[in-house]
């Protein structure tokens, strides 16, 4: 498939402001959906990574794609590629959102790049999101967003994947339809790879649902804040392998120097996202 680069640069520098008072609903829902206890009244300090659940583009049901993301073009650009993945990002914490604040999210498009990987031709979207809570500066996000041809789920051209390791500390889950229902709803994100088996299964081809992106992150953000107690001043991540609801994954940590790393994993599988927190 052809890509026209030259077009789609284009749309770097664009920007949308977003936002969206932080509620206590919202608050127990999140806590209930990862089975956390947080304040949750007013001035309360919200749960980390919360803001992927706030903000979020609200596009009229007629304006979907196939998939149930928001029809291409927009704020995003229109890159042709079929399949849209969530390859990782970048967090630096300045503060905490706290519950009842509006927070408000300023995105840009800092870049758009194409590739050529083992299974074809790659289009990488780099988004900056910038996170104000009460007036305050919060947090600065970066996004990787991957587009890719709908080449066969899992092709790795010959090559075997290395088997993870199992961290000094352990913690497994369950990834149930609930819980990702639960989480698509909260991020109101429509992409039918995490809730609709027969989509997932016989249009996309893999062999379960797909555990999301930032409900991984946020897991071992998670993680590694109960660790150090504290949350981190910085964390990044990428993903490197899907995880499907068909098993149970891991979510592993060891020291790094000055910070954690931090790792999913299903039993026997590779490393799914891998992410490194610092204080």
């Amino acid at each position: 498939m052809q890509v026209d680069i030259d077009h789609l640069r284009q749309w770097i520098g664009r920007e949308q402001v977003e936002a969206e008072r932080l509620s206590r609903t919202l608050v127990r829902q999140f806590n209930a959906t990862f089975d956390r206890q947080s304040g949750a009244e007013e001035g309360d300090i919200a749960p980390l990574l919360i803001h992927f659940c706030l903000t979020q583009p609200i596009a009229p049901t007629s304006e979907l794609g196939d998939d149930g993301h928001p029809a291409r073009g927009g704020f995003l650009p229109p890159v042709p590629l079929p399949r849209r993945m969530w390859a990782g990002g970048a967090f630096s914490f300045q503060d905490d959102i706290r519950v009842g604040e509006i927070v408000e999210r300023r995105s840009t498009i800092r870049d758009v790049v194409l590739k050529e990987g083992r299974t074809g031709v790659l289009c990488f979207v780099t988004v900056e999101h910038e996170i104000r809570s009460g007036g305050r500066d919060v947090l600065t996000e970066r996004q990787d967003i991957v587009y890719r041809d709908a080449t066969a789920p899992g092709d790795t051209a010959g090559r075997m994947p290395e088997r993870a390791s199992e961290g000094t500390h352990r913690t497994v889950i369950r990834p149930t339809a609930p819980l990702l229902f639960r989480y698509s709803a909260m991020t109101f994100n429509g992409h039918r790879i995490h809730y609709d088996k027969a989509y997932v299964t016989e249009v996309e081809g893999y062999p379960g649902l797909i555990v999301h992106g930032p409900l991984q992150a946020t897991l071992l953000a998670q993680m590694a804040a109960d660790i150090r107690g504290a949350r981190p001043t910085a964390f990044r991540f990428r993903s490197l392998s899907p995880l499907f609801d068909n098993a149970d994954f891991s979510l592993n940590a060891s020291e790094d120097w000055d910070g954690l790393k931090v790792w999913t994993a299903r039993a026997g599988g590779p490393v799914a996202m891998e992410a490194r927190a610092e204080w």
